[in-house]
């Protein structure tokens, strides 16, 4: 998997996976413009929306329900160091289940590729690259 981030302007980036785009930006207050969301809303996003997608596919395989299903995601800000931290994700089901559909429902939700990221801290490295013109190079 790969995405690809370009500065726009200002606080403003355009992200691109395969042939799709979104944009993310900063509310004014962090001299954004507010055209699209931040980062940590992104990951809630993310994390949702994969929550969502293996509750769907859990209904839609046991003919329970074809559409309907909503996700919330929440979170808190955290510092030291900053962080998001203390999510809590709703699944609100569009039909009523017996306990054991219940439980196989939040199990399915649980195999969620971004639930699993997160609870499980991956390795994170961090590669830095410049652009030298050949005379600084060559000074270096």
């Amino acid at each position: 998997m790969e995405v690809k981030i370009a500065h726009l302007e200002r606080v403003r980036f355009s992200i691109q996976a395969r042939e799709h785009t979104v944009v993310s930006d900063q509310p004014v207050e962090n001299a954004g413009q507010d055209t699209g969301m931040t980062p940590p809303e992104l990951l809630l996003a993310s994390l949702g929306s994969c929550a969502a997608y293996y509750a769907v596919q859990y209904l839609q395989t046991r003919k329970l329900a074809e559409s309907g299903v909503e996700v919330t995601v929440n979170a808190e800000k955290l510092k030291q160091p900053a962080r998001i931290g203390n999510f809590l994700i709703h699944v609100h089901c569009p039909v009523p289940l017996t306990e054991e559909q219940s439980q196989s429902l939040l199990r399915s939700v649980r195999q969620c590729i971004v639930h699993n990221t997160l609870i499980h801290a991956p390795q994170v490295a961090i590669e830095l690259t410049t652009t030298h013109s050949a005379t600084e190079i060559a000074k270096g």
